[in-house]
């Protein structure tokens, strides 16, 4: 009885996990906020003396609602990838696992490594321009150029070209890829642990 419980409790790790990683991101840390610091550091005359100056400088001008400004891009990027790596881990481990002399034994770490590092390319060519609608809408001059999230998208597609919404793929690739590897090897290696106690 006590072991029917731990797989119950195992089988809702594996659904629940990709949901609960990223939770905590855009809410505790407020997207908005850290981008314009940045930004505002890269131009002529930063008008922020640091975090703590950039926080409360931003909600005396604009409300609590300022630093959370981009709110819905962060996680409509961060919900798209979820859902598309781990479909794509999940898909590919079966298709590699169909594939090996004993299907039912787990992967080498190094396979599970390998098969998310793939979910990290397709994730990212997949959710590249929610990420560059993100990053738009958490810019300096964001609350003065778009209406919302679809006038981002549209007034990037005109003015740069649908190929602009997969600008800046190739760094976001290379951080992908590892995090990928890494993240889906600890957890095939955490739900192990889990199956044995």
């Amino acid at each position: 009885m006590f072991k029917r419980r731990v797989v119950v409790g195992v089988e809702s790790v594996r659904i629940i996990f990709p949901i609960v990683i990223n939770v905590d991101q855009p809410v505790l840390n407020p997207p908005d906020t850290r981008t314009k610091l940045i930004h505002d550091q890269n131009t002529p005359n930063p008008k922020y003396r640091g975090l703590i100056h950039g926080v409360t400088t931003i909600v005396r001008a604009e409300g609590l609602g300022g630093i959370y400004r981009g709110l819905f891009p962060v996680m409509m990027r961060q919900g798209a990838n979820s859902a598309v790596r781990f479909s794509v881990y999940s898909t590919l481990k079966t298709q590699v696992q169909r594939f090996r002399a004993r299907p039912d034994d787990p992967l080498p770490s190094w396979a599970t490594f390998a098969v998310g590092g793939v979910a990290g390319i397709v994730t990212v060519y997949t959710t590249m321009p929610l990420d560059v609608v993100k990053t738009k809408m958490q810019a300096l001059d964001a609350k003065t150029s778009y209406n919302n999230s679809f006038d981002c998208v549209v007034k990037v597609a005109r003015k740069d070209g649908v190929l602009a919404l997969w600008k800046g793929a190739t760094p976001r690739l290379a951080r992908l890829i590892f995090s990928g590897g890494i993240a889906f090897t600890v957890y095939e290696e955490v739900y192990k642990f889990l199956q044995m106690v």
